[in-house]
């Protein structure tokens, strides 16, 4: 059994926008050598072969770190086994990913969205959602059968993006006196919402949102986030039919 070596990425320091918090005085030198350039150790791991395992993370990723028994060197990258299957994922998935991944679904709760079904709906999906985004629209009507049988609640965290006047009109939605029957009539309805001036606290509220969505590095309303097991996927665009079922978690109803 051989680990197979990726170079550490070239820059990787550059990369940090702040030092690890997770620095430990009492890892080996190659571990704190890599958390110098910007690396963070979220966990050690027994490793097949004599290694010891560091489950760690860098702005752009995830990486398995593995030492060798000497406690000399450290090799950056993926261990696998004589068939190639991948070692590694088990203990990113367990240490980092799923820290990540409970953070982020964080994030999206305490977000300013609009419920669009019912709140007692097991399977939550959020979406991030432009009023002046033809797409938008278009999900939101693919969506009725599982919104309306009562299996999935929409969670449309309301984002002003694309035109000039998208802020304004995502404040007056999420200002309105029932924004659900507001987003009702604007996307399903047609009757287009009016930007109007908002308190600043709405105002602040679209901000935020904003906010979040250039944080994660989306590129397109709308873009969807759901839970699949111990994971959480995105999909940016109208889902395929395939992956309509895929995020509303079965068959149309």
């Amino acid at each position: 059994m051989r680990p197979r070596t990726l170079l550490l990425p070239a820059g990787l320091a550059a990369l940090a926008v702040a030092p690890p918090t997770l620095a430990d005085d009492h890892w080996p030198a190659p571990v704190r050598a890599l958390t110098d350039q910007g690396i963070s150790i979220h966990a050690e791991f027994e490793a097949p072969g004599g290694l010891t395992g560091y489950a760690a993370s860098y702005p752009g990723g995830e990486v398995a770190i593995y030492l060798t028994p000497d406690g000399e060197h450290a090799v950056v990258g993926t261990l696998v086994d004589a068939e190639g299957e991948d070692l590694s994922r088990a203990a990113l998935d367990e240490h980092v990913r799923a820290a990540r991944n409970a953070e982020l679904w964080e994030r999206l709760e305490t977000s300013h969205w609009i419920l669009d079904g019912d709140p007692e709906a097991e399977r939550v999906v959020y979406t991030f959602t432009d009023a002046n985004c033809p797409y938008c629209r278009q999900f939101w009507e693919e969506a009725r059968p599982w919104v309306e049988a009562g299996e999935v609640q929409l969670r449309h965290i309301m984002v002003g993006i694309l035109a000039s006047n998208s802020p304004a009109k995502a404040a007056a939605l999420l200002g309105a006196d029932d924004p659900a029957a507001a987003l009702h009539a604007h996307s399903g309805s047609g009757e287009e919402v009016e930007p109007a001036a908002q308190p600043r606290e709405i105002e602040e509220q679209v901000y935020a949102n904003n906010q979040l969505f250039e944080e994660l590095g989306l590129m397109a309303t709308p873009t969807t986030l759901y839970r699949d097991g111990d994971g959480l996927e995105r999909i940016q665009g109208v889902p395929s039919p395939e992956r309509m079922i895929e995020a509303m978690g079965g068959e149309a109803p």
